[in-house]
């Protein structure tokens, strides 16, 4: 996903505002508004991979240690 994000904002940026209509500039500021959050949740994604991570990990570690002590 993030390759895709980066794609985006390299082509966003790439337009000429000066050349945009009303609507044209309004719909590209929801375009950075979508790509803005698109970038926080690929950023929570990741943590939540990351404490995935860790909690399996410690499944794992619980179940090869026989269990409760």
């Amino acid at each position: 996903m993030a390759d895709t994000i980066a794609e985006t904002v390299e082509l966003l940026y790439t337009i000429d505002q000066a050349h945009l209509t009303v609507d044209q500039q309004i719909a590209l500021s929801q375009a950075y508004a979508a790509l803005a959050q698109a970038e926080r949740l690929d950023q929570i994604h990741q943590m939540l991979h990351s404490i995935h991570q860790v909690l399996n990990s410690w499944v794992v570690r619980r179940a090869t240690e026989g269990g409760v002590r």
